[in-house]
């Protein structure tokens, strides 16, 4: 080793080249604990102090809410015994029911079944648990079933519901069953993966299951549908804080610290190691892997251990310590025993017996214990040894934090932030769930034979429940009843004709819910967009131009007008006169002189940013033809502006090749040479007449008011406007502190060739402003949720539709609506680079240096486009919404109906207009302004549509063909045409009309759903007549099925008459069975 040794380079001194290393394993950086100590005020390091407030303060409500799941979870344990079990019937079944995990999977409908097997067959049964809500989304729910003998072998399961659950409450999704023989431990799976719901699906509610084999238990449908979502629900850390299963004995609140120690052992390792990765990134000298720019080094293959086993080992061992953790009633009874004992206990035990039992299950469970395989598991009371590692391992890790944090500085501290979050939600929703779903599919894929339900393992007691020798039945003969008598259960099952009315009157319901969830999700989609378009325009836009243009083209003078410029002397005059004075503050009124305003214009509100330049596009000489018979009498000829005939040669003042005697200055130079768009940073610019090139030849306004004054007047002189100019484009950039708007200024003088000079301005006011508060950012992130939402549903839409779905005209709106979006979405980037460029230039340069905005004036105009189109399709689909309406419904049914035929229609309209857009333009393209160009000629022809043109310039230009080309236009295209528009949508809407009233839309019969179930909401009207005999008809209960019970319920008493008979003699016993009472 080398004297050059450092902690981040070895120096090796070898006589031979093996292969050697070094760097694997890097050491952090020293702490400097003065530095720390020193400068670890709040102040100094908001961001790491808030940064852990924020994470103690999540985890502190987290808490809360884990500690409250948890009791929750408690209520959902345990086994039932069914209502309806018999207290004389003694041979048991276990019956574990899995509700699916889908949205409104759950039920409040009474579910009933009959399970059968090769000796019998149970009675209708119900699944009830008067102390808590079965059935639920995701729930397991375990019950005890009772009955008089052995059913055999189990072959199916009929199982149903009475669909008396009010909307979503109604249907139900049924997983699988399990049916376990308490006394044989056999268990039976009944296998469904259906919805009980008679708007899905085929509407059944009624199923028969038959006992599934080993062929369809190992089904890999099956297997997922067990598999998948235990693994998400148990496996991934941070969700199972919210979907954790209730049966695990790992508890949400353990879940949350150790989510907790596992965020701030990466917090801490990530910022322990921060430097010496990023030194690792930038350092190429140890590379040990290039592939091109990307490298992998020792050092980095060093961190990336480290961090990982550092973070991994600590955080795993922690979740398994809590796992193994015994609950502190170490010899708790099971749910199954204690559901078991409640069954077969007296009413009324004494004491003795009380004691008996527990003595009794606590024996029998012991030994059950011991004849379970081994697991390692830890006493309760490790549990506060796990809390307090907990504890410790975070408190190290924040002092850590804190204490790098301190070195770091805010900004630095910031930078390691953001990585970290960017990195910490990646591995949450990208990585993890990745990694559950690969294990989860291996598992299903090659372990579809280990036939183990992990959920279901809570409630089934693999030990037998028969009582042992020593043990017995707490109950005495002497309370049972001389008599025994079992009612049939009543079920309400629905016939054919119910089921079809539940499923219309359901699927108005889910309609209707839709319909209301359409309506507010539009309505807050319009609304974010309306306050997001509105917040990026500002209202003194239009005050803003209004006052620049009657500033700089001074239309309120007589004199100097720029927009009556036809002159080149008039130019020149308005430049030396009005220009050059107003971009330079003057004296006040009372002659002071402009104190802090240097660089303001004379309104003395706008800052000039840099200089104005004035920048001239010249043709070349001879660029056109002239025609035989007059060459003789012209010398020269110049065509119009082109690319291709653009001048592009230096000249020396005076457009002249040769050198003159006379010195000019360098402005009056560079004014005769000709520069390109980069060196002028000038963009190409369209005008009325013609598109320009970014190059040409420029003259700056810089300096003195009197120097720009003589500099004018000399290039007056040497006739810097001449013959062969075209274009005389003045651009300069403004800036207003006041409204904060950024203003790129355009005057441009177009010089055609025959002649005509023709002044045009263009003000764009640009805001840089991106999000002014957090209501705007919050409105933005939401309105990219709606299209990120939007995308998903017209990729549905899409996978049902296929290319039908583009005939839709409202999924051609949406999909517009997404275009144009995600289409702003670039160019708001686009404008912040534009915005950050400018930025840097006028901090660098205090505005003292010219900046084009004319690429930042395209852009923001660009994004105020899309948002408009944005807010115009937006607006547009608002019509769907009224589609209830019989009016708005005849609107779109009518344009539905005569689309074709409208198609039809303005293709002949189109080539009427056609010829008489060429008629009118050739024969008035020189005596009437409306017909100069093509463009203005359609124009003029709409506005003759409309009636709303005036026929005596057509006159005064010709006095004969004008008057007859109008009167035919109007004859055909107004008297005729129009009059076959009109009858087309007539007939449409007759036509819509008759076939509403044939046939009734369904949008209305929703719409009447809507408004009926609204008056039963506020009270306005009451049930239909169908409906309350819908509703008598499930509550009704028929004398002759209740006389039965009414019987049982004489029985009892008499029963209970008896035994406080027998037990008013003492000292002696009577066992009076059923037998004895008829011998």
């Amino acid at each position: 080793v080398g004297p050059l040794t450092n902690h981040y380079q070895t120096q090796c001194l070898s006589t031979h080249l093996t292969t050697f290393a070094s760097g694997f394993i890097v050491l952090p950086a020293p702490v400097n604990w003065n530095y720390v100590f020193a400068n670890a005020g709040f102040v100094r390091n908001k961001t790491v102090y808030i940064t852990l407030i924020c994470a103690l303060a999540l985890y502190i409500l987290l808490i809360i809410f884990a500690r409250y799941k948890d009791k929750k979870d408690l209520e959902r344990l345990g086994v039932t015994p069914l209502p309806d079990n018999h207290k004389f019937d003694q041979y048991f079944y276990q019956i574990l029911v899995f509700t699916g995990h889908r949205r409104n999977a759950g039920t409040k409908s009474r579910v009933h079944f009959i399970v059968a097997g090769e000796d019998d067959e149970t009675q209708i049964r119900t699944f009830a648990d008067p102390q808590r809500r079965i059935l639920q989304r995701g729930g397991i729910d375990a019950f005890i079933m009772a009955v008089p003998k052995s059913l055999g072998s189990l072959s199916y399961t009929h199982i149903w519901h009475d669909n008396t659950g009010e909307g979503e409450s109604a249907s139900w999704f049924l997983k699988y069953i399990i049916v376990r023989d308490l006394q044989t431990t056999e268990k039976f799976h009944f296998i469904c993966q259906k919805w009980f719901a008679v708007e899905k699906g085929d509407g059944a509610i009624d199923y028969v299951l038959p006992v599934a084999g080993e062929y369809q238990k190992q089904e890999l449908s099956y297997v997922l549908s067990k598999q998948a979502y235990h693994s998400v629900s148990d496996d991934h850390l941070w969700f199972s804080i919210f979907s954790r299963p209730p049966s695990n004995k790992f508890t949400r609140v353990q879940r949350c610290t150790c989510c907790f120690v596992l965020l701030l052992t990466s917090m801490f390792l990530n910022i322990l190691y921060y430097d010496q990765s990023n030194d690792a990134d930038t350092n190429t000298n140890t590379r040990s892997l290039a592939l091109g720019p990307l490298y992998i080094s020792p050092e980095q293959i060093g961190i990336g251990i480290i961090v990982e086993v550092l973070t991994i080992v600590p955080s795993l061992l922690l979740v398994q310590f809590f796992r193994r953790i015994q609950s502190r009633r170490a010899h708790q009874m099971s749910p199954l025993r204690e559901a078991m004992y409640k069954i077969k206990q007296e009413p009324t035990p004494s004491s003795k017996y009380s004691y008996h039992m527990h003595f009794q299950s606590e024996t029998t469970i012991k030994s059950s214990d011991e004849k379970k395989s081994f697991r390692l598991l830890f006493p309760w009371w490790c549990l506060f040894i796990a809390y307090g590692l907990s504890f410790i391992v975070a408190a190290t890790s924040i002092f850590f934090i804190i204490v790098r944090g301190i070195e770091f500085g805010d900004l630095k501290t910031q930078k390691w932030l953001a990585s970290l979050l960017s990195g910490f939600f990646s591995s949450i929703f990208l990585i993890q769930p990745i990694k559950i779903i690969i294990l989860t599919l291996l598992f299903a894929v090659f372990m579809r034979h280990k036939n183990e339900d992990e959920q279901a393992a809570e409630f089934i007691d693999d030990d037998n429940i028969e009582l042992n020798d020593d043990e017995e039945y707490l109950h005495s003969i002497q309370t049972e009843s001389s008599f025994t008598y079992r009612s049939q259960t009543r079920a309400n099952r629905l016939d054919k004709v119910d089921i079809a009315r539940a499923r219309d009157r359901r699927v108005k319901e889910i309609q209707m819910w839709s319909i209301i969830r359409e309506a507010f999700t539009f309505f807050v989609f319009l609304s974010l967009l309306y306050t997001i378009t509105y917040t990026n325009v500002n209202d003194n836009a239009f005050y803003q131009v209004n006052h620049l243009q009657k500033f700089f083209l001074n239309t309120r003078q007589i004199t100097n007008d720029y927009t009556k410029i036809s002159r080149i002397s008039e130019y020149w005059n308005w430049l030396e006169s009005s220009f050059v004075e107003n971009i330079r503050a003057q004296e006040w009124y009372n002659g002071q002189p402009p104190s802090n305003l240097s660089g303001y214009i004379n309104d003395r509100s706008n800052r000039l940013i840099g200089w104005a330049t004035m920048r001239q596009l010249r043709i070349k000489p001879d660029s056109c033809k002239i025609e035989k018979p007059v060459q003789h009498l012209f010398a020269h000829c110049y065509d119009d502006y082109s690319f291709f005939n653009e001048e592009k040669q230096s000249f020396q003042p005076g457009w002249t090749n040769n050198q003159t005697s006379s010195s000019f200055n360098s402005v009056i130079n560079r004014a005769f040479t000709y520069q390109t768009g980069d060196e002028l940073n000038s963009s190409i610019y369209v005008g009325k007449h013609e598109t320009y090139n970014s190059g040409g030849y420029a003259y700056e306004f810089r300096g003195r008011l009197s120097d720009l004054q003589s500099n004018l007047s000399e290039l007056y002189q040497l006739e810097w406007i001449d013959s062969q100019t075209r274009a005389v484009l003045i651009q300069f950039s403004l800036y207003n502190p006041n409204s904060q708007f950024f203003i790129s200024c355009n005057l441009l003088v177009e010089f055609l060739s025959s002649g005509w000079i023709e002044p045009q301005s263009r003000f764009d006011p640009i805001s840089f402003q991106t999000f002014t508060s957090l209501f705007q950012l919050i409105c933005s992130i939401f309105y990219m949720i709606f299209i990120i939402s939007m995308m998903i549903e017209g990729v549905q839409s899409f996978m049902k539709m296929k290319f039908t779905y583009f005939r839709n005209l409202w999924s051609l709106i949406d999909l517009g609506i997404i275009i144009c979006s995600w289409t702003n979405v670039g160019i708001y980037i686009w404008k912040c680079q534009e915005s950050n460029r400018i930025g840097d230039l006028f901090q660098k340069t205090n505005g003292y240096v010219y900046i084009s905005l004319q690429t930042a004036a395209y852009v923001h105009d660009i994004f105020i486009y899309l948002f408009g189109f944005c807010c115009f399709f937006g607006t547009i689909k608002f019509v769907h919404l009224f589609r209830f309406n019989h009016r708005s419904m005849y609107f779109i049914k009518t344009l539905q109906h005569a689309g074709r035929s409208l198609i039809a229609f303005v293709f002949m309209v189109s080539i009427i207009y056609a010829a008489f857009l060429a008629l009118f333009y050739l024969l008035f393209i020189s005596k009437v302004e409306q017909c100069s160009s093509i463009l203005q000629t359609t124009q003029m022809l709409f506005e003759m549509t409309l009636l709303k043109f005036d026929v005596h310039d057509l006159c005064e230009a010709a006095s004969l063909l004008g008057p007859i080309c109008f009167s035919l236009f109007i004859f055909i295209v107004v008297f005729i045409c129009v009059s076959m528009f009109v009858t087309i949508i007539r007939e449409s809407f007759a036509f819509v009309r008759n076939e509403a009233k044939l046939k009734p839309n369904e949008d209305q019969r929703i719409l009447s759903f809507m408004i009926s179930k609204l008056k039963q909401w506020l009270g306005l009207s009451k049930s239909s007549e169908l409906e309350r005999d819908e509703d008598m008809r499930s509550r009704y209960i028929d004398p002759i099925e209740s006389f039965p019970d009414k019987i049982d319920q004489l029985l009892d008493v008499l029963n209970q008459f008896h035994v406080e008979q027998q037990s008013n003699q003492p000292g002696e016993k009577v066992k009076l069975s059923v037998d004895d009472s008829f011998n």
